[in-house]
C-alpha cells in the first residue's frame, strides 16, 4: 500500500448483506427455471447504486451464473455421448459450493473473484 493512499473503509453491514444476496440470489434456480440468472439480475439491478461494493460482487454473481448456464447447456449436448450426466452434476456441486463461499466471503466485506468464470460483465 502506497503511504498516499488512505485505507479503505470495510463495507457496512447494510452492504455487505446486498452484496451476500446477489451471489444466494442465484438459488431462485432451485425453484424457479432460470432463477439462477434472474435471482442475482435483479438483486444487482435494485441495489447497484446503493454502493461499489454490491455493484461488483452483483456483477460477479450474474458473470458466474452465466458461465454456468453456459457450461450446462455443453454439458446437456454432451449427455448424447453419456458424459454429460456426469459433467452436470459435477458442475451443480461446484456452482452450489461456490456460491456458499461467495456469499460468506461477501458478507464477511471481502471482495469474492469465482475462478472459471467468464466475465462477460466489466
Amino acid at each position: 500500500m502506497n503511504e498516499n493512499q488512505a485505507p479503505v473503509p470495510a463495507p457496512s453491514q447494510e452492504v455487505r448483506q446486498w452484496a451476500m444476496f446477489c451471489h444466494f440470489a442465484a438459488f431462485l434456480g432451485l425453484v424457479f427455471p432460470f432463477g439462477n440468472l434472474l435471482g442475482p439480475l435483479i438483486v444487482w439491478q435494485i441495489k447497484k447504486d446503493l454502493d461499489p461494493f454490491v455493484d461488483a460482487q452483483g456483477k460477479e454473481a450474474l458473470n458466474f451464473q452465466i458461465t454456468v448456464a453456459l457450461a450446462a447447456v455443453v454439458c446437456i449436448l454432451l449427455m448424447l455421448v453419456v458424459i454429460g450426466f456426469a459433467l452436470l452434476g459435477l458442475l451443480g456441486i461446484g456452482a452450489l459450493v461456490l456460491t456458499i463461499i461467495a456469499g460468506i466471503k461477501a458478507n464477511e466485506g471481502q471482495a469474492y473473484r469465482y475462478p472459471f468464470c467468464w466475465r462477460l460483465l466489466k
